[in-house]
Order: C-alpha cells, then sequence, then structure tokens
C-alpha cells in the first residue's frame, strides 16, 4: 500500500531518529526540561526567526494550539479563526476548554482563506459587557485546503487584529510546507507580518511526535509554563521531545523535507493536469492536493494499492491526497501513470 491519505502516516526522518537515540546513549543530567536538548531549543529558533524567542516542547498539535490561545485568550473572549481551522473542526472544543471559555467565531473565505475585510466586517462587541470580547485571530498555514496566506495577506489581518486591541496566532502544523511554498523567511511571514506566536509543527513533517510553541514576546509567554503543566505537557523525558526538535531545525532539515513534499505534490498535479476529467478544487501550493476525479479512477486506483481520503460520495469524488517528506517518485508517477491511462 502507498499511503498518500495523510502526512501523518509516514516514518520518522533518519536525522531525527538518530537523535532521538543519541539522547538515549545515557541518563540525562537533570528531568522536565533541563537538559542540553530543550536549552538549545531557544537559541536554535532564535536563529531561525532573526528574533530572541521564547519556545515550549509539547507532543501533539492540539496542544501547540490551544496552550497558546488559552494564555492570550480571557474566559469571556473571542477567538476569530476560518470555518475550516482545526482548532474549529478538529480539536472537540479544546480551544473553549482550556480557555475557560471562550467563542470561536468562524470566517468564510475562498480557499479555506479569511481577508482582513472579512475579519474587520466581523469583530462586534468590543467593550459591551454582554459580549465576547474580540480577543485572538487564528491564521492557520499551510491551510486546510493546502492552500498559502500570502506575507501581505497575514500582515493585513495582522493589522485589522491590532487596530482592535487582539493577539494573532498561526496555525503552523505544516508551516515548513508554507515557508518552502512561499519561499519566503521564518521571520517574514510570521513577526514581521504581525504574529505574536506560531505552533510550529514538526509530526507532519518527519519527528517522531513533537510541537514547538514559539513566542515573539516574552510578555506574551508568561503563563505558557504554568498552563502546560495543568495540561500534562510537562513531560520528565522531555529531552526525547526536544532532541527531535533539535534535530529537525538542524541544517534545515525541516525546510528540506518540506521542499521535498511540496516537489511531490507538484510532481503529482503536473500527471494529473493532463486529464480531463480531473478538476483541481484548490491550488496546489504545498503538499496537498484537492481533486474531482471519476468514481471508477477512484476505485482502480484503490485496487492498485493506493490510499487515500475521499471527501464525498458522490460521482466525481472529492478525494484528498497529501505528499510527503518521504514520498517517492516512483510511487507518485505510477499513480499518475494509472490515472492518465483510465481517462
Amino acid at each position: 500500500m502507498t499511503n498518500f491519505a495523510s502526512d501523518n502516516v509516514t516514518g520518522i526522518s533518519p536525522a531525527i531518529l538518530e537523535a532521538i537515540s543519541a539522547a538515549n546513549l545515557d541518563h540525562a543530567a537533570s528531568s522536565y526540561g533541563a537538559d542540553k536538548w530543550t536549552a538549545g531549543l531557544s537559541e536554535q529558533a532564535s536563529e531561525i526567526f532573526e528574533k530572541d524567542v521564547t519556545v515550549f516542547p509539547v507532543i501533539s498539535g492540539t496542544a501547540a494550539n490551544v496552550l497558546p490561545i488559552s494564555s492570550l485568550t480571557p474566559a469571556y473572549g473571542a477567538i476569530y479563526c476560518h470555518e475550516y481551522a482545526h482548532i474549529h473542526t478538529d480539536e472537540c472544543g479544546a480551544s473553549e476548554f482550556y480557555t475557560g471559555g471562550a467563542k470561536l467565531l468562524s470566517l468564510s473565505g475562498k480557499h479555506a482563506k479569511f481577508s482582513a475585510e472579512k475579519l474587520s466586517a466581523a469583530i462586534f462587541g468590543k467593550g459591551v459587557a454582554r459580549h465576547a470580547q474580540p480577543a485572538l485571530v487564528s491564521v492557520t498555514q499551510t491551510t486546510e485546503a493546502g492552500t498559502l496566506y500570502q506575507v501581505d495577506e497575514v500582515a493585513a489581518i495582522s493589522a485589522v487584529a491590532r487596530d482592535n486591541g487582539m493577539k494573532v496566532h498561526m496555525d503552523g502544523a505544516r508551516f515548513a510546507n508554507a515557508v518552502a511554498g512561499l519561499g519566503c523567511s521564518p521571520a517574514e511571514i510570521t513577526w514581521r507580518a504581525g504574529v505574536d506566536v506560531l505552533s510550529f509543527g514538526a509530526t507532519k513533517n518527519g519527528a517522531m511526535g513533537a510541537e514547538l510553541v514559539v513566542f515573539f514576546n516574552k510578555t506574551d509567554s508568561r503563563e505558557l509554563e504554568h498552563r502546560r503543566v495543568r495540561g500534562g505537557h510537562y513531560l520528565s523525558k522531555m529531552r526525547f521531545v526536544s532532541a527531535q526538535l533539535s534535530a529537525y531545525l538542524t541544517k534545515d532539515l525541516w525546510l528540506e523535507n518540506a521542499r521535498r513534499a511540496n516537489a511531490m505534490a507538484k510532481r503529482l498535479a503536473s500527471h494529473l493536469e493532463e486529464i480531463p476529467s480531473v478538476s483541481f478544487v484548490h491550488p496546489v501550493e504545498a503538499n496537498i492536493l484537492f481533486l474531482s476525479m471519476p468514481g471508477k479512477m477512484v476505485c482502480h486506483l484503490k485496487d492498485a494499492g493506493f490510499e487515500f481520503y475521499e471527501m464525498s460520495e458522490t460521482d466525481p469524488v472529492l478525494v484528498r491526497l497529501v505528499l510527503s517528506f518521504n514520498s517517492s517518485e516512483s510511487d507518485v508517477d505510477r499513480f499518475g501513470e494509472i490515472a492518465k491511462s483510465l481517462s
């Protein structure tokens, strides 16, 4: 089976696996993050983002989102996000739970992106006691549709947030794919564009299980240490998470893996663009493809050993394909050739 359903199904990047093994060779000097791997993460991340940042390793994307969101949002606050955002659709109300009751307000927009104008029009209730107070905006980068916010789009959203006294969170579960796809620096698409905190994903891009919360303003990070303990992410053997992240950030492995995944997505797209019966639902800008495909083609590809998500029960079928750092050219080409033979 070749699994194009998700980048969560892949193995571990060899350099990261080696780092975990190296961290296991002997006793650590101390526990709960007082180790050399965790201590070095702030310096590594600060170099990458060209700014002195505060970082917190955690082990899940949900934690990487909701812990900083809850640190910056009061229980009576309003959080604005796209209607397809992971925090809104796939995290079981975790943001509401960890904030103690803050309200998620969803925004619409093509290709899973909302605009600064859409955000501005949706903000209401500021200063009125009976309404949830605008507190935070969450932008997903790469989006749930596999599309990318451009630097000026993030900056415009951040400007609206600032004008309304709100913080800006970026859900970067596929942040590496976004940076690789945009060809910009990590600083340009985050703090220079007005982002206050980033959930820097690693698990989808070669880690075993590791995410990094990155605060660009030290004063914003004060609550996170306590919330991380309460949320069960203050790990006694944190060195094994930090060792993954350290290897991920070393020699731009995070970007190298993302560029590979993006290139495989582009390669697959180039095959499928030749097929008249296949249409693209969203532009291919990172490592995800959304396609409308004849049901017969879907069945043949499944029979040939390919796994991917069928997002509808209609014919043609809406399918999602996700490429990864270790997707092979031969598998991509075989998928394309089978699909073309059925057109």
